[in-house]
């Protein structure tokens, strides 16, 4: 009886691997032959290589039309990727009548009926050519329209590309009070165009890619030829060019593939919905890149100080930007140090704090049975995981969830005497602090960094946060973002970079760009914009 169960298992596995093998001879056999082959003069030959390759694939239409009595040809695009009307007026209707108007189009050479199709029948605005079935399949799978004619060993890609996308709106991520309203959309050309609205100058340049062995994700770098560096542009090119990999389904990919230190927690290429925000960053020597299917758009290099900067920092008065920039600082300060100080005290120098809030503090915390940094380190949990849960519920629930969940839990927490009222506070004006740094992803670094620093005080005191404090600064000076210091322009010092880091200056006063990312067209204005004091008449 064994004997038989371990032969009929014998032959299962023998015909599972043999099924296994056919399987794999068929598909992969049949289609790389086929993806780099040469079309031939054969219509029906073509079309049969064509549907071999997209197998199961019921998106792909197949249309065949006739050219006078003998001429046949086969148009092949995707179904929702391509305009249906365009296809209708600019394609068929030209094609048949060409046919039905003409006294014998199979008299022609073929080359000389390509080029008369090309230049006199399609109306369509983009019309190019390719000889080979790779071309057909990249062409259709991008949304064109591949026209193939009987007996012509070339075929016509015509654009006609149209698919649903999301209108222009606001970005939600970067809301602004004073500024233009409008964010990058998952569109390419779309975001592209945003760009040309605001530089009307053939210096822009916007060099074309592709990415992504099955995706084949389009992307642009762009940036003004007069003022990026061209090592800085031709550096970005190289990053991106040798990326080999199947998808990319964001920009995150490709912020990840090209930056200088992947071993760090601070950002080093900067994201952003606003168009506006890129081109401020073209016009200071950088480069941008768009890709297809996001909204996020990426500039490089960047510096931390551009991570506390706002695009409206340059559209209200200075005097109140350069006020707004100090209470960034002071609350990344307390975002990233405030816990940590308070563990340190509470714990090792208490002689620091003053007699009466000392008794108070000992009071409140008298039912507590935790120590202080278990205190911290629950509360500030706790805090990041109600966060988390309010971004990712639905946003009526998640708003809720948020506020509502913080103030019962933390009130609850309180009475039930596991933490006590001033540790609520403390995690309270952290938390509101880490709202305050525009870039997200600057402020998910310092959030996260306040743990470790958290543990250093509660097993050093203020010695821990020192040391956490010198080790942070060591690591920022050694970062680079394309060659470009992490905490230029003070780390390097640059003084005349200063005006536009610590503060922002009046715009006729910055008439200079930074010194480290436009080298080669340093000046921005003329000299003589500064306003002049009206002269006191008589």
């Amino acid at each position: 009886m064994i004997k038989e169960i371990l032969g009929w298992w014998k032959n299962l596995g023998g015909s599972e691997q043999k099924h296994t093998n056919s399987l794999a001879k068929s598909s992969p056999t049949i289609k790389a032959p086929l993806e780099g082959a040469a079309l031939g003069t054969n219509l029906s030959q073509n079309i049969k290589q064509l549907k071999i390759i997209f197998d199961r694939s019921s998106d792909i239409v197949y249309r065949e039309f006739q050219l006078g009595e003998i001429q046949k040809g086969m148009l092949v695009f995707l179904d929702g990727l391509t305009n249906m009307e365009l296809i209708d007026d600019d394609v068929i209707k030209p094609l048949l009548e060409y046919g039905k108007n003409s006294l014998s189009p199979s008299m022609l050479h073929f080359e000389e009926l390509e080029t008369m199709l090309r230049n006199q029948v399609i109306s369509a605005a983009q019309v190019s050519s390719g000889a080979h079935i790779q071309e057909v399949i990249d062409h259709v799978l991008s949304g064109d329209t591949a026209l193939i004619l009987d007996g012509v060993g070339q075929a016509l890609f015509i654009s006609a590309k149209e698919w649903e996308s999301r209108s222009v709106e606001e970005p939600a991520t970067e809301a602004v009070i004073r500024g233009p309203r409008e964010g990058f959309t998952e569109n390419l050309r779309t975001n592209t165009s945003l760009i040309r609205r605001r530089l009307k100058t053939p210096q822009l340049k916007m060099e074309a890619l592709k990415v992504g062995q099955l995706s084949k994700t389009d992307l642009v770098i762009t940036y003004l030829d007069s003022i990026a560096d061209e090592s800085l542009v031709a550096e970005v090119r190289k990053r991106i060019s040798r990326i080999d990999i199947d998808a990319i389904l964001e920009s995150g990919y490709i912020e990840e593939l090209i930056e200088d230190n992947p071993y760090t927690i601070f950002p080093q290429v900067q994201y952003t919905e606003r168009p506006d925000k890129v081109v401020g960053n073209l016009l200071e020597g950088k480069v941008g890149i768009i890709i297809d299917n996001t909204p996020f758009a990426l500039t490089v290099p960047v510096t931390f100080y551009e991570m506390l900067q706002a695009s409206e920092d340059y559209y209200g008065r200075y005097i109140i930007s350069t006020m707004i920039r100090w209470i960034r600082f002071l609350f990344l300060v307390i975002a990233l140090l405030l816990p940590s100080l308070y563990v340190a005290v509470l714990t090792y120098h208490q002689e620091m704090v003053p007699t009466t809030l000392l008794f108070s503090m000992a009071a409140s915390r008298e039912t507590v049975p935790f120590p202080a940094i278990v205190e911290a380190l629950l509360m500030e949990l706790s805090f990041e995981g109600l966060r988390e849960a309010g971004v990712r519920l639905p946003r009526p629930v998640g708003q809720a969830v948020s506020i509502v969940g913080a103030l019962v839990i933390g009130q609850a927490a309180v009475t039930a005497g596991l933490v006590s009222a001033p540790m609520v506070i403390v995690v309270a004006i952290t938390g509101i602090a880490s709202f305050i740094i525009p870039s997200f992803g600057q402020a998910i670094a310092i959030r996260m960094l306040r743990f470790p620093i958290m543990i250093l005080a509660g097993s050093l005191g203020l010695y821990g946060i020192l040391l956490a404090i010198l080790l942070i600064f060591s690591h920022m000076c050694r970062l680079r973002s394309f060659g470009i210091p992490y905490l230029s322009p003070m780390a390097p010092l640059h003084l005349g970079d200063i005006k536009d880091a610590l503060v922002r200056a009046p715009w006729w006063s910055m008439i200079n760009r930074s010194e480290e990312s436009a080298k080669g067209n340093p000046q921005r204005m003329n000299k003589s914009l500064r306003p002049r004091r009206p002269k006191r008449t008589k």
